[in-house]
């Protein structure tokens, strides 16, 4: 039996996104297809368009959803192209979007994937490996100083970035940092010793590399933006993000498309003629009760945000 990815805080995207009585909607990150199988069976009538880099997880979901037959579309790309990819399936507009932000623990516990500490395995960390482009490996070596401290500051939050720029230069004086083991090992040397660390401390730049590799917060804001002009009105945009840079990027959208009007504030009327094109439905941000993380400690740090396209 195959053992798929849990997917978060579900009830709760079921709540938002309503897939009663909706025609289409796209999970943009489908990853196992936990999210999507559970709107199929809440909507009777819906159809799921499924959007993935990850060529495995896309096999794994075509499984899991065989059933459904042609109530799932899959398709092999980013969620960032999801206008072009409507207009490849002849769709004009859609009537909710899902975006689950997170790495699946699929990605996390496959060794070769690159993506943990955990397991000794290739520097890779590729979303999608059909593709070629950097692999973490390739950045360590291409990057300079300056750069990968500011990948380390800005996608990892570190405190002393230089100081982990220091060590993996020193190491790659022998040779080149191939390994999730070897890199792992040199970024743990610059850790205070503590009996009980609060996480691992190659936690946060193992996560700076994989956003750096995958691009990933470019690929958010222009998904966000590119979702809006293809959501319905009346349709729902729910977001699911697990790193703060990620949550601030659709939270800051989400409050400049339901407020409009980008004017100074001391400007009389209005010139730019920008409208209101969302009402956010999720005042505070939506966090997984106690018992999901008792259940699945790595929902413990999603947060969901969820929005309602305007009539105009």
């Amino acid at each position: 039996m195959v053992d798929y990815h849990t997917p978060v805080l579900l009830e709760e995207v079921l709540h938002y996104i309503e897939p009663q009585n909706k025609r289409l909607i796209v999970d943009g990150t489908l990853g196992d297809g936990g999210h999507t199988q559970a709107m199929l069976d809440a909507g009777p009538t819906l159809r799921v368009l499924g959007i993935d880099r990850d060529t495995e997880a896309l096999e794994r979901a075509r499984q899991r959803l065989a059933a459904y037959k042609e109530r799932v579309i899959l398709v092999h790309g980013s969620f960032s192209e999801v206008k072009s990819i409507l207009t490849r399936q002849n769709e004009r507009e859609m009537d909710g979007i899902l975006l689950d932000l997170g790495v699946s623990s699929r990605q996390l516990d496959v060794a070769e994937r690159g993506f943990s500490f955990r397991f000794e395995g290739p520097l890779d960390m590729r979303m999608d490996r059909s593709q070629e482009g950097p692999t973490a490996a390739d950045l360590l070596e291409s990057l300079s100083d300056f750069e990968l401290e500011q990948i380390f500051r800005k996608y990892g939050e570190e405190k002393k970035p230089r100081q982990l720029v220091r060590l993996i230069r020193k190491a790659q004086g022998s040779h080149p940092i191939k390994t999730t083991f070897e890199l792992s090992q040199i970024l743990s040397s610059a850790a205070k010793p503590s009996r009980k660390p609060r996480i691992h401390p190659a936690t946060k730049a193992f996560q700076a590399l994989r956003i750096a590799v995958n691009r990933e917060l470019d690929h958010v804001q222009k998904a966000l933006e590119d979702a809006l002009d293809c959501l319905a009105p009346g349709g729902r945009m729910v977001v699911i993000s697990f790193h703060s840079l990620e949550d601030r990027i659709v939270k800051d959208f989400f409050r400049t498309e339901a407020k409009g009007c980008i004017c100074p504030p001391k400007t009389p009327v209005c010139v730019c003629g920008r409208k209101s094109r969302l009402k956010v439905l999720t005042r505070r941000v939506v966090k997984p009760s106690a018992r999901e993380v008792e259940l699945n400690p790595r929902a413990s740090s999603a947060k969901l945000r969820a929005a309602e396209r305007i009539h105009v």
